[in-house]
């Protein structure tokens, strides 16, 4: 968890970034309780399980599998890990809807921040990654890592 301004912190979810190529990211609101809001503001959050779906008619977006813990002076006043709404425009979850559709695409919260006082869940649209291509990518991060040791030694 970092601070971000003013000392509000920004949970992310940095197991999603390595579990999913993510393709494209939409900023949404969310419907949060009293009690869930104090625990977001001290960081008791816990985005790893978390996946977004799209239902409904009128489509919405719920985040689904995302832990808030219960805030110690009102034990009891939320469930940690209900349904909790995403709120989007109709054009931007009607897109998402569509590209969801495709095989292997899922919605994954990436981070969830305060902006001007609002509770805000970034989601990305992920493609699942294998194990090869996991591998694959830390292989090339150690390079690049070896490389830039070896310029910032010549210099």
């Amino acid at each position: 968890m970092a601070k971000g301004k003013a000392g509000m912190p920004t949970i992310e979810n940095r197991r999603a970034r390595h579990d999913y190529e993510i393709l494209d990211t939409l900023e949404c609101g969310i419907v949060l309780l009293g009690s869930e809001v104090k625990s977001v503001r001290g960081g008791k959050v816990s985005l790893a399980e978390g996946y977004v779906v799209v239902e409904g008619v009128p489509p919405r977006l719920t985040l689904l599998g995302v832990n808030v813990a219960e805030y110690p002076p009102a034990p009891g006043a939320h469930e940690p890990t209900r349904s909790r709404r995403l709120l989007a425009h109709r054009r931007e979850i009607e897109k998402l809807a569509r590209q969801v559709d495709q095989k292997g695409m899922t919605i994954v919260p990436l981070k969830m921040y305060f902006k001007e006082g609002y509770a805000k869940v970034l989601v990305g649209l992920g493609r699942g990654r294998g194990k090869s291509d996991k591998r694959q990518r830390i292989a090339e991060r150690e390079m690049q890592r070896d490389m830039d040791r070896a310029m910032t030694r010549r210099r």
